[in-house]
C-alpha cells in the first residue's frame, strides 16, 4: 500500500505578507510545494491531499495541482473554523481555524492509507521523503501504536530575519520520541539561540536539539484519538481567540497515555523554508544549488 502525502497549505502567511505556498522560487517558477510533491512521488507516495482555504482552491488547482494529476492522485479538503464536534460552544469572535491538528482532522475522511503530514511552505529534502515512505509502507493502516516523525537539528532550521515556531523534541532509547514542546518564539540573538516559554520567560538552546518541522508519519487509526483530544481541547480552550490544537499537543498526550510510540527517523536531508520575505533570496540560492547538483531536472512537471 502506497502512503499518502498530506500537505498543510491553508496557512494565512501573516508574517510573510502573502500566500507563501504559491510563491515562485525555482528557476521555472516552481514553488516549494512543487518540490515536496515531486520528491514524495519519487519516494513512492501514491496520493497527495492538500488542506486548503476555500477561497484559494480554484487558483491552487490552476497554478499547481492540475499539473500533478498526470503523475499522482490528487485530492483536497477545506479546513474550516466551523468544523468542530457537535455540542461544543466556542468564542463567536474567533476568526481562524484551530491549528495543525485540526487540519489533519479536516482530512480524516480521505485518509485511508498511512500518511505523512508536511507544511506547504517547508522544503524537507529528498532523503526525508525516502525514509518516511519506507517506514509508512510497512505499516498496517489499523496500527495505532507505530507512528513516526523526521527530526532536524534546531540550529539548521532558524531564520536570520525573525522568530520561528518549533517543536522541541525529547528523544529516548531506540530513537523513540518521549515528548515534544511547541515553542512559538525562537530566534538567534548575538550568537545565542533564545526562546520564550508560555509565560514569556527567556530560555536558551544549545543548537543540536532535535525539533519537529511538522513532518509526521501517521496511520488512520490514530485519527479517532485526535478527534477525542480535540473535543477536550475545545472544552478547555474553545473560548480563546488564538489557541491552537497543534499536532505535537495531541502526540504528547498519546505518548503519555502509551497509546502510541513515535519513532524519530534519521535522515541526511537538509531543511529550509520561507518564514519571512527576507528569507526568499537564501531559499532561491539553495534551490539553485540543488539543480546544479543534479537533484532536479530542468522541467519537473
Amino acid at each position: 500500500m502506497k502512503p499518502t502525502l498530506l500537505v498543510l497549505a491553508a496557512g494565512l502567511g501573516s508574517r510573510y505578507g502573502g500566500l507563501k505556498q504559491m510563491d515562485p522560487l525555482g528557476p521555472n517558477g516552481e514553488s516549494i510545494i512543487d518540490y515536496s510533491v515531486y520528491d514524495a512521488m519519487l519516494a513512492g507516495f501514491g496520493k497527495v491531499v492538500f488542506v486548503l482555504r476555500e477561497e484559494i482552491v480554484e487558483d491552487f488547482y490552476t497554478l499547481f495541482a492540475n499539473r500533478y494529476r498526470k503523475h499522482i492522485t490528487v485530492n483536497h479538503v477545506i479546513q474550516r473554523l466551523t468544523d468542530i464536534p457537535s455540542g461544543i460552544t466556542v468564542n463567536p469572535e474567533r476568526l481562524k481555524p484551530w491549528g495543525t491538528g485540526h487540519a489533519v482532522l479536516s482530512a480524516a475522511r480521505v485518509l485511508e492509507e498511512p500518511f505523512a503530514v508536511i507544511n506547504g511552505d517547508d522544503y524537507y529534502g529528498k532523503d526525508a521523503f525516502l525514509v518516511m515512505s519506507d517506514f509508512l509502507s510497512k505499516l498496517d493502516p489499523e496500527n495505532v501504536h507505530s507512528q513516526s516523525m523526521v527530526g532536524y537539528r534546531i540550529a539548521n532550521t532558524l531564520s536570520e530575519f525573525g522568530a520561528v515556531s518549533r517543536g522541541i523534541c525529547s528523544v529516548g532509547e531506540k530513537k523513540v520520541l518521549t515528548g515534544v514542546v511547541e515553542r512559538t518564539h525562537i530566534e538567534r540573538k548575538r550568537n545565542r539561540i533564545i526562546y520564550l516559554d508560555e509565560d514569556s520567560r527567556e530560555g536558551e538552546l544549545i543548537g543540536n536539539e532535535i525539533v519537529s518541522m511538522n513532518f509526521w508519519g501517521l496511520t488512520p487509526a490514530v485519527l479517532p484519538y485526535f478527534s477525542k483530544l480535540f473535543r477536550l481541547f475545545l472544552i478547555q480552550k474553545g473560548n480563546e481567540l488564538k489557541s491552537e490544537f497543534y499536532i505535537p499537543y495531541a502526540v504528547n498526550l498519546l505518548i503519555e497515555s502509551r497509546t502510541i510510540e513515535v519513532r524519530v527517523l534519521e535522515s541526511n536531508a537538509h531543511w529550509f523554508g520561507v518564514t519571512y520575505q527576507a528569507d526568499r533570496p537564501n531559499v532561491r540560492e539553495r534551490i539553485s544549488a540543488l539543480y546544479q547538483a543534479g537533484a532536479y531536472p530542468g522541467i519537473m512537471w
